[in-house]
């Protein structure tokens, strides 16, 4: 039992300090590929590729 509360305790630091560190950056939170709607294709061309396809099927 202690190990478990020591691992969530561990986790719940870095969680809180990855939010510290959003919350100062004063960056808004986004997706690594595809953006909002995936309006945005920057990330390894085989993704790009499914991006653009999705893109053009709507």
């Amino acid at each position: 039992m202690a190990t478990f509360l020591a691992t969530f305790i561990l986790v719940g630091a870095i969680v809180a300090a990855m939010a510290v560190g959003v919350i100062v950056q004063g960056k808004k939170l986004k997706g690594s590929c595809g953006g909002i709607g995936g309006q945005d294709c920057e990330c390894s061309p085989l993704a790009a590729r499914a991006c653009r396809l999705r893109k053009d099927a709507a």
